[in-house]
């Protein structure tokens, strides 16, 4: 049941982090790349929160309102990453 939660936690991680950071037209990023980039947001964060002692991990299997800013945070991080990396280059 928590790895359900978790990935609950993901979608709503990477649908405020999209919202946060929209792009631009024509940028793929349908539902399954919102999700994938919640749940790896998720992992970052959770590890960025436990590497500065926040109280992020959600070992209860329950929400916790900081969990998810953790993941939104960890989510943030990947879609700038992404785009610094795959950014369109002149040819």
């Amino acid at each position: 049941m928590s790895f359900l939660i978790f990935l609950l936690v993901g979608l709503i991680a990477g649908i405020i982090a999209k919202a946060v950071m929209p792009g631009r037209a024509g940028e793929p990023g349908g539902w399954l790349l919102t999700i994938v980039l919640g749940i790896a947001g998720a992992f970052l964060g959770g590890f960025l929160g436990n590497l500065f002692g926040a109280q992020s991990a959600n070992a209860s299997g329950s929400f916790s309102l900081m969990g998810i800013l953790w993941a939104v945070i960890g989510s943030i991080i990947i879609i700038a990453l992404a785009r610094l990396f795959t950014g369109r280059r002149a040819v």
